[in-house]
């Protein structure tokens, strides 16, 4: 089979035999593609490689970024869809969360493309500003008694999900990157201000909206084109000023 297109990105991870255990889950369900925000030299070779078994070669290619909200940010720039793993929601953590198999259906229909899936600190998880960077975010069902998973557990079953539903062949269509939609947020926003309705704020507040909404929609680009037109379209019958493309 075929690598998945999945990205698994380890938010601050603590401990480096973790790392190596992650190495093999990936391994095992055919994901090739580890990014760490953290630094390598933070973490001990040894003990990765001892967990990882014969899985060194996905540590050995690992990419690493600053150990910021930017730094995640960087690590998700080329996905089409990233999502956070976490078990706590609430205010500024997503309104809602996944499960494996809706993230997996959702995946099936995007076309080529990668994905990425966030995992959090062993001991705190994923912050509120590290959740923000993430397009939607996913629950995996626990115990409510003992509901924290071990940091590999929880990236074998996310790949795991992937790799039986992957059939090797993608259907739909080619969804836009990160990037790409915060070009179309950016171009929304921009309409809505030039006809002055965030003179009273609400501006951040609305583009999380709009980003959480469209990620989960997974536009292509001819959609991404034709919202921004559309708002292009409604500044410009609302203060005829607005240059439409």
């Amino acid at each position: 089979m075929n690598p998945l297109p999945c990205i698994i990105v380890l938010c601050r991870p603590g401990e480096s035999r973790n790392i190596g255990s992650t190495c093999r889950a990936m391994k095992n369900m055919s994901c090739a593609e580890l990014r760490i925000v953290g630094n390598k030299a933070d973490y001990s070779d040894e003990q990765v490689r001892t967990l990882a078994v014969h899985a060194a070669d996905i540590w050995e290619s690992a990419k690493f970024y600053e150990p910021t909200a930017e730094g995640l940010r960087e690590s998700l720039r080329d996905s089409v869809l990233s999502a956070g793993t976490t078990r706590r929601m609430g205010y500024k953590r997503k309104s809602w969360g996944m499960t494996p198999e809706q993230f997996t259906e959702r995946v099936r229909g995007i076309g080529d493309g990668s994905v990425a899936i966030v995992f959090g600190n062993e001991r705190t998880g994923l912050t509120d500003e590290e959740l923000e960077c993430c397009s939607v975010a996913i629950n995996i069902p626990s115990n409510d008694d003992f509901p924290s998973l071990n940091l590999s557990h929880a990236v074998q079953i996310m790949t795991y999900a992937l790799f039986r539903a992957f059939d090797g062949h993608k259907r739909g269509y080619d969804a836009v990157t990160k990037d790409r939609l915060a070009q179309t947020i950016a171009s929304i926003s921009e309409s809505i201000d030039h006809v002055g309705l965030f003179q009273l704020g609400g501006k951040r507040d609305n583009e999380l909206f709009l980003e959480a909404i469209f990620a989960r929609a997974g536009l292509s680009e001819s959609e991404a084109r034709r919202v921004e037109k559309l708002f292009r379209k409604l500044a410009w019958v609302r203060t005829g000023s607005s240059q439409v493309e």
